[in-house]
């Protein structure tokens, strides 16, 4: 499946202009390739309560799961002025769970798959 990276990273600014954000003042947006064609999105949502803000890629994955569920392939992340963004560690592990080891993250030295954003990343295998 052909990745277009420029209109995910397009997709993934509009969402991120859907942020709540009113205490960080940090928006992020997130869009990703389904393995069926579907693109999807998420944004963060601050609470006030901190602990309970929702980064963007916990939308991301509970629209893949409200959609039809799949595969993520491709997944790409901004802040408020559309550049490139690093998951933290918590939604690396979101992001792997519904993605596997070839899950792609676009990063400013290109395309890299989660094997590399999260070495050794224990999944739904490790509990067989």
């Amino acid at each position: 499946m052909e990745i277009d990276w420029k209109a995910l990273q397009v997709k993934a600014t509009e969402a991120m202009k859907k942020s709540y954000s009113p205490y960080s003042k940090f928006p992020v947006g997130v869009a990703a390739l389904v393995s069926d064609g579907r693109v999807i999105s998420g944004c963060n949502v601050e609470n006030a309560s901190y602990g309970l803000t929702l980064c963007a890629e916990c939308s991301l994955v509970s629209e893949l799961i409200m959609s039809g569920g799949g595969r993520l392939i491709a997944v790409v992340c901004v802040d408020k002025d559309g550049n490139l963004l690093s998951p933290c560690g918590r939604c690396r592990q979101l992001l792997y769970e519904h993605g596997g080891d070839s899950l792609e993250l676009l990063t400013p030295e290109g395309p890299k798959n989660m094997t590399v954003i999260l070495p050794w990343g224990f999944g739904p295998k490790d509990l067989n």
